[in-house]
């Protein structure tokens, strides 16, 4: 992402968004680190430089990871992360499932659970980490974590929520969420690939 987000800069490269789903891994954060946070053994970590505190990721969870150019107008990092937020939660309107934020804390929640983490690290502007949506996360490996500092179980997935379908009966697929976010970057980050620079959309294992 590094490389990347300098490309970006330098505009070597467009505006790109990777979607991924990694191995089992906790990101440990800044916050995580000053506060001693300990982690269980039975994760594997990785100490990263986004904000927060420790995020697990893994299969079940889609993240997005958006090496984007903010113009002008548009750079608050505030600002930026609620366009993130809304991209989540206009694309789990579209599956039937009500997402909200919560005044106190970045991030998409559902039924008083978190789903959605989000965590930013910006350079000229330029933004790399993400966002990190869980759909059907592995028995209760998320659960078992005090993810952003939270109670044990406070960060979910949809499907330990009930939502394994979306309103028209199809199974909430990584290939469907990728679909519904992709059909929404236009209408909540206000770029096409209609615009002078194109999106770059790629998938990385």
């Amino acid at each position: 992402m590094r490389v990347l987000q300098n490309k970006r800069i330098n505009d070597e490269i467009i505006d790109t968004i990777i979607l991924v789903e990694h191995p089992e891994i906790v990101t440990v954060g800044p916050r995580a680190v000053r506060d001693g946070i300990e982690i269980s053994g039975e994760y594997s970590q990785s100490i990263v430089d986004r904000g927060g505190g420790i995020t697990w990721h893994g299969p079940g969870q889609l993240v997005l990871y958006p090496i984007i150019k903010w113009n002008s107008e548009e750079q608050s990092v505030r600002g930026i992360i609620n366009k993130m937020e809304n991209l989540i939660i206009k694309t789990l309107e579209d599956l039937g499932i009500k997402g909200y934020r919560d005044p106190a804390m970045m991030g998409v929640w559902v039924d008083e659970r978190k789903i959605c983490s989000i965590g930013l690290a910006f350079l000229h502007w330029v933004s790399r980490h993400g966002l990190a949506l869980n759909y059907a996360t592995p028995g209760q490996r998320i659960e078992n974590l005090a993810c952003c500092g939270m109670d044990l179980g406070m960060t979910t997935s949809l499907d330990k929520l009930g939502y394994r379908m979306n309103q028209e009966g199809e199974e909430i697929t990584r290939e469907l969420l990728e679909e519904a976010i992709l059909s929404n970057i236009e209408l909540i980050l206000k770029r096409s690939p209609e615009d002078p620079l194109e999106w770059n959309i790629g998938e990385y294992t």
